[in-house]
């Protein structure tokens, strides 16, 4: 059976809107989701898999400086990670990816047009790319992380759009790269990137519903159940959490009637 919208108190939401660009949601904000995505059509690399190569990183790291300024500012000693790296990119990585495709083609009609499934595919793959060189011991401690150790992990963000500046990505991926934990602003609105709110909805989704060392995998029904928390407090918007049940149901059972989603 599908997901049931009604067990976990989601209020059925309009799929169909006439104007996208501005609109009240239920908690008082105004959302600007921007422009159209402009669709890309150019022949760099669509294949991020070069990426993950040893050798590859190495070259990364030697083409910005900055790279190693963050490292010794934060006093990290600097150790390729190859091994979680490459779990992330069979693991979680990939699953995100999954996700966020399955959301953007979810979504109501106004808002698809705005996705850019190719961005998506190489931003959600490479988005914990800086990870590469959070310490092990951090990345993969069985407990609640301190302070410091916090400040640290929040680095793979920059660390990882650092990395990727110069590899001939584009200033679009990059920008989900670098902020992909970022999807509201100082005033607490949405950030105007439709891609990156997918991105961000997903890998919160895969990060739940997955093993980490310090916790089981929660089924999906406790992953959206405490999404939709976010939803109610306006972290999340409706339309993108209903995108993603919509997915969801579609992958538990391709026959459930998801019309009150």
């Amino acid at each position: 059976m599908g997901l049931e919208i009604s067990s976990i108190g989601l209020n059925p939401f309009s799929s169909q809107i006439a104007n996208l660009k501005q609109l009240n949601n239920k908690y008082g904000r105004k959302v600007y989701f921007g422009q159209t995505v402009q669709k890309q059509d150019s022949f760099q690399s669509n294949s991020t898999t070069k990426f993950f190569d040893e050798n590859t990183v190495k070259t990364l790291i030697a083409q910005n400086p900055t790279v190693g300024k963050i490292l010794k500012d934060n006093k990290i000693t600097p150790k390729l990670n190859m091994k979680e790296l490459k779990e992330l990119q069979l693991g979680h990585c990939k699953d995100t990816q999954e996700v966020a495709i399955n959301i953007a083609k979810n979504l109501p009609y106004a808002l698809k047009q705005q996705a850019n499934l190719q961005d998506l595919r190489e931003g959600a793959m490479l988005h914990d790319f800086g990870k590469v060189l959070i310490p092990s011991e951090i990345l993969n401690k069985n407990g609640a992380l301190t302070q410091e150790e916090h400040k640290i992990m929040d680095l793979h963000t920059e660390l990882g759009y650092q990395l990727l500046k110069n590899s001939g990505l584009s200033d679009s991926v990059l920008n989900l790269i670098r902020h992909h934990h970022n999807n509201v602003d100082a005033s607490h609105s949405f950030v105007p990137d439709i891609n990156l709110q997918i991105l961000n909805l997903a890998d919160k989704y895969s990060a739940l519903t997955e093993s980490r060392v310090y916790k089981d995998a929660y089924s999906p029904e406790k992953a959206l159940t405490i999404i939709y928390s976010d939803v109610k407090k306006g972290d999340i918007h409706p339309f993108l959490f209903n995108a993603l049940v919509k997915s969801i149901n579609q992958i538990q059972s391709p026959q459930v009637n998801t019309t009150a989603c």
